[in-house]
């Protein structure tokens, strides 16, 4: 009897997870995929259950091994990749202090119904939690959110830059290798408040490019468009208001597909007539920097659009404080720029490397797709019916960085928790949020040519002859105390080999040597070390040097007046 409701429970979870599938490839409604998700729940539940409860009668069967692995779109970070991560993100946090900036964190789960609603057609992507207690949950999927409800906690009276650096989360299908995952990193800074116009604006696009500078991470553009341009050019082509948000999701995805792709989707799946999506067209394949306010000026239709004039103004005022900024190189005014979510109301932007489209992709809004190819090839389904990660090689690392104005969203929060008839005050904000594993993505293979480090050890204290351990810990405790990174092997009595063997492996480059009859001298024995590339491989540059004496009590003074303790701590990291 239990076997078969086993078998009949077996059955109708495949077919409960093929359901499932087929809701998500036809971009049901939500509250489809969430019935459908609680019923396939309700049914593992009652396998479990079933399983639990003839344990005792399989307890001679062989026990089954457990699979040892992260979950799909995580991935667990070694010493050297922690290292070199680290390194990014105190550069992040480096530029948002010098830009005035103070932090903030937030939980990693809110409400669900602080989340519902904000991010348009990447609702979906949101992970839900099960019920806790009585709460509907769900982890983030951005900082931006949950800032714009603790400001709305706080009365929405907060003029501030703002920053947190974080995890964050999405149900995405993930492609690892381009820092595409399910969980990732990011870090943002918010500007609140009611300002001058475009000033906060300007100074956000300076930071993301000072930062981006100075991690190195090759050529990089900042995309720059305008929502209210962007709106009023769909007003103007003849979108009905119903249809402008779904309309600039697919123009978002200009810089993945060529244009007649794009224009399928507007006309086939979003109901858009042809002559409507072919004057969009005719808009967005223009690209460049301030000139083309100047043909967008010339065009009396566009202007005679409030949102639009409205638009071009503020971008007018932009680009003359990016000018003063020094920053307009690396500006491209992009119309195609259409940032998905919904709570953006200004100037959107992101920034772009080379890694960032697809290989082969021609970013080009307005070409003719090639010869038909197969879609990204996907792997084979894992076990819970879930489809595993794209094929890399067909995927870019995407933008490394995006944000925009958003002043309607913190009004948002305070009015639907005011009461009935009450006015709710809003509060304008602007930010960028920075991905930083889409830039370790791209930093990490720099970082593992040029042979940089992991770790921060500077001195590694060793003893010749009889162990000397209270001598080494006494004079490691006195390195750590001056602020030098100070290591030792934890053996009573090490052989020199093994001690320097340790040391080496960490790539300490000073190793100080203790001996019985120098101590007493006070004296020590130190050899610099230093490594470099031999055919293509970091090994230790050999030398018949056998170190230099220095006195014991001057021996940190001599280690930090040294070129290698100085360009160390100077961030050279080699």
């Amino acid at each position: 009897m239990a076997s078969e409701t086993s078998d009949s429970l077996t059955a109708e979870i495949t077919q409960a997870t093929g359901t499932l599938n087929d809701l998500r490839l036809q971009n049901a409604d939500a509250a489809s995929i969430d019935a459908a998700k609680k019923r396939l729940g309700e049914l593992k539940k009652a396998m479990a259950a079933i399983n639990s409860a003839g344990g005792s009668k399989d307890a001679g069967k062989k026990k089954e091994r457990l699979l040892l692995k992260t979950a799909k779109g995580t991935r667990d970070y070694g010493a050297a990749e922690m290292f070199c991560r680290e390194h990014v993100e105190r550069i992040v946090k480096d530029v948002f202090t010098s830009y005035g900036g103070s932090a903030l964190d937030t939980p990693v789960f809110e409400r669900k119904d602080v989340l519902a609603g904000k991010y348009g057609e990447d609702q979906k992507l949101i992970f839900d939690l099960m019920d806790q207690g009585g709460e509907q949950l769900a982890l983030r999927y951005d900082h931006t959110v949950p800032l714009a409800r603790y400001l709305a906690m706080a009365g929405a009276t907060v003029q501030a830059k703002i920053w947190q650096v974080g995890k964050v989360y999405r149900r995405d299908n993930p492609v690892m290798s381009k820092g595409r995952m399910r969980e990732f990193s990011q870090a943002d800074l918010d500007i609140t408040g009611a300002w001058d116009p475009m000033i906060p604006d300007a100074e956000i696009i300076s930071l993301l490019c000072t930062i981006l500078t100075r991690l190195d991470v090759g050529e990089f553009t900042v995309k720059l468009n305008h929502r209210k341009i962007l709106d009023g050019i769909f007003e103007v082509c003849g979108v009905p208001q119903d249809k402008i948000r779904s309309i600039s999701s697919a123009v978002d995805k200009l810089d993945k597909l060529p244009w007649l792709e794009v224009k399928k989707e507007m006309t086939e799946e979003k109901g858009l007539s042809s002559d409507v999506a072919d004057k969009i067209g005719e808009y967005v394949k223009h690209k460049g920097g301030p000139s083309l306010l100047d043909l967008l000026k010339a065009d009396a239709t566009l202007m005679a659009n409030p949102s639009a004039k409205q638009g071009i103004s503020d971008m007018d005022i932009l680009f003359t404080l990016l000018r003063a900024y020094k920053v307009l190189d690396k500006i491209s005014f992009d119309m195609s720029l259409a940032r998905g979510l919904d709570y953006y109301t200004g100037i959107i932007y992101e920034a772009i490397v080379e890694a960032s489209a697809p290989p082969a992709f021609a970013a080009n809004a307005t070409e003719s797709p090639a010869p038909s190819k197969p879609k990204p090839s996907k792997k084979a389904k894992a076990d819970d019916g879930e489809e595993d990660e794209l094929d890399e090689s067909q995927v870019g690392v995407g933008s490394i960085a995006a944000g925009g104005r958003y002043d309607n969203l913190v009004g948002m929060f305070t009015a639907a928790a005011a009461a009935e008839g009450k006015k709710a005050p809003g509060l304008p904000c602007i930010g960028v949020s920075i991905g930083l594993d889409r830039i370790f993505a791209i930093v990490w293979p720099k970082w593992v040519e040029k042979g940089m480090r992991s770790k921060e050890t500077m001195v590694y204290v060793l003893a010749a002859g009889d162990g000397l351990l209270e001598e080494r810990i006494a004079l490691v405790q006195e390195l750590r105390e001056a602020g030098i990174k100070t290591d030792f092997l934890a053996k009573k009595k090490p052989k020199l080999t093994a001690q320097f063997m340790a040391g080496e492996k960490d790539e300490v480059p000073f190793a100080v040597i203790l001996g019985g009859d120098e101590l007493k001298e006070g004296l020590v024995t130190v050899k610099e070390q230093k490594w470099e590339f031999v055919d293509g491989k970091k090994t230790k540059v050999q030398s018949a040097d056998q170190g230099m004496k220095v006195r014991r009590d001057e021996l940190i003074s001599w280690i930090k007046q040294t070129s290698t303790y100085q360009g160390w701590s100077s961030g050279r990291l080699i």
